[in-house]
């Protein structure tokens, strides 16, 4: 029995340290493997300065700009069209009217020679199931009369005027459904890219904001400067002309008063777009507005120039092609400066190197100066 006794508790040890052993392997084999995959994974990517941040926000808004006014373009377009397609309908709608009464007038025809007793090739055209080949059988036309053949004449061409405008009208539906796409993927895009760009600001801290509330200061302090130098530089430049005024008024023919009323002219209708422009400082910048409570900024051009009676395109793009372009230096109130390579923004001149404009998302109308952005161009509107 004693030897029984030592047999149990020899197992009994073997038993316990078999599950330690395998602990101690697993552990060990977690630990490499943390160890693996702390040794691979790739390193955290580093918080953008305040600088990139800057420049990434103001790329954002810019991009937001241009996709504005590809929603503007697109908007326009199919205003335009949709326009067309109504004009459309309705001529084909007249044009069946009109059909429809030389049809009954075919018909009184038909029934007066079935009254007769006579063959009734008018009745006949009305059964064919091809009525158009049937009227070119001569024996059909040797029949009626002067009357009837002019009425047969009008229906021939009615029916394909009627089929023409069904045509051009069904062309001009698929194009306004094009223009439709379009309008819906720009706004998509103007969203996308002002979601992206309040994302980034709202991951700042507090410290952060006011950094960059400071690089903007320092932007708009700088564009301010610049402002100043071209106001001198004008304000010399008309000094000299003034000065000259006398001796080219005793050289002028007739022929300069022209040149007068022209820029009193204009000068008078700038003065209309900048009233008009003045009255809505302070009002929201809202893409693809176009008033009277908020404006985009080829909305509000827009808007002001036809405040003095001039009808401008819609977008950006187009305003730069109307009028006269002129260099910076020779910018007068009223008109129109252009930003970006891409021609995304426009201002209005109102003199001293400063523009009204419509800024971007989140911001108002006010007064700026046109060195704010890189200038593109400008134009004199009319």
């Amino acid at each position: 029995m004693p030897a029984l006794a030592s047999h149990r508790k020899q197992r009994t040890r073997v038993r316990t340290t078999t599950p330690a052993f395998g602990l101690t392997t697993a552990a060990l084999a977690s630990v490499t493997l943390l160890s693996a995959q702390s040794a691979t994974a790739a390193p955290a990517q580093p918080k953008p300065s305040i600088e990139e941040v800057q420049k990434k926000v103001d790329a954002l808004y810019r991009q937001a700009g241009a996709a504005t006014q590809e929603y503007n373009q697109a908007k326009s377009a199919s205003a335009e069209q949709r326009s067309k397609v109504d004009a459309l309908l309705e001529a084909a709608a007249q044009r069946a009217d009109k059909l429809n009464e030389t049809r009954r007038e075919l018909g009184s025809y038909a029934a007066a020679q079935y009254r007769s007793g006579a063959i009734a090739p008018t009745a006949t055209f009305f059964l064919a199931d091809d009525p158009q080949s049937y009227f070119d059988q001569d024996q059909l036309m040797a029949r009626m009369t002067s009357r009837q053949q002019k009425t047969v004449t009008e229906f021939r061409t009615q029916q394909k005027e009627a089929a023409a405008k069904r045509v051009e009208a069904t062309k001009s539906l698929e194009t306004l459904t094009e223009s439709q796409a379009t309008l819906r993927t720009s706004k998509q895009h103007v969203q996308t890219k002002l979601t992206e760009a309040r994302s980034l600001l709202s991951e700042l801290t507090a410290e952060e904001k006011a950094r960059l509330a400071e690089l903007e200061r320092k932007k708009e302090a700088e564009a301010k400067r610049k402002a100043e130098d071209l106001a001198r530089q004008q304000a010399a430049a008309d000094k000299t002309e003034a000065e000259r005024a006398p001796e080219n008024a005793g050289q002028d023919t007739g022929s300069g008063t022209g040149g007068t009323d022209s820029g009193s002219g204009y000068a008078t209708k700038a003065e209309k777009v900048l009233a008009f422009a003045r009255a809505q400082i302070g009002k929201p910048y809202v893409w693809g507005a176009t008033g009277p409570s908020s404006y985009d900024c080829s909305g509000l051009t827009q808007a002001a120039w036809k405040a003095a009676g001039v009808d401008l395109p819609r977008t950006t793009w187009d305003q730069v092609k109307v009028g006269t372009r002129v260099a910076t230096a020779d910018l007068k109130p009223g008109d129109l400066v252009f930003f970006y390579d891409d021609i995304s923004h426009v201002g209005i001149y109102k003199g001293d190197g400063m523009m009204i404009h419509a800024p971007k998302p989140g911001a108002s109308v006010r007064e700026e100066s046109i060195y704010y952005m890189p200038i593109y161009g400008s134009v004199r509107p009319a």
